[in-house]
């Protein structure tokens, strides 16, 4: 692959894993990663850089189809421990009951 495209790649997938609008996004992450395709001249070993960057994609791609399969398949996983039972209960035909504090003043 040439530089080109794995920076491409690189940018497609912050760009895919952010939950920012692109001119809400930090602009110090972007110039990290102009500085460092910049710098790839100066490093002693390009077919190490290229490699690294490979993994460094293949790395955000995982994470990325890891999150979506999570959400897709485990839908109580960013659920409170109180939601999730709540969910449950639903998902079988039931609702919970309210439940009554100590310290709401009806006596």
């Amino acid at each position: 692959m040439s530089h080109r495209s794995i920076y491409r790649s690189v940018v497609r997938e912050v760009h895919k894993a952010s939950i920012k609008a692109p001119s809400s996004r930090n602009k110090d992450i972007a110039a990290s990663f102009r500085e460092i395709f910049d710098g790839r001249d100066k490093a002693s070993d390009p077919k190490a850089f290229d490699y690294d960057l490979q993994n460094t994609i293949t790395f955000m791609r995982s994470q990325r189809m890891y999150k979506e399969l999570l959400d897709r398949y485990n839908p109580l996983f960013d659920l409170t421990a109180e939601e999730r039972i709540e969910a449950t209960a639903r998902r079988v035909g039931l609702n919970m009951p309210v439940t009554v504090t100590p310290d709401s003043g009806k006596e």
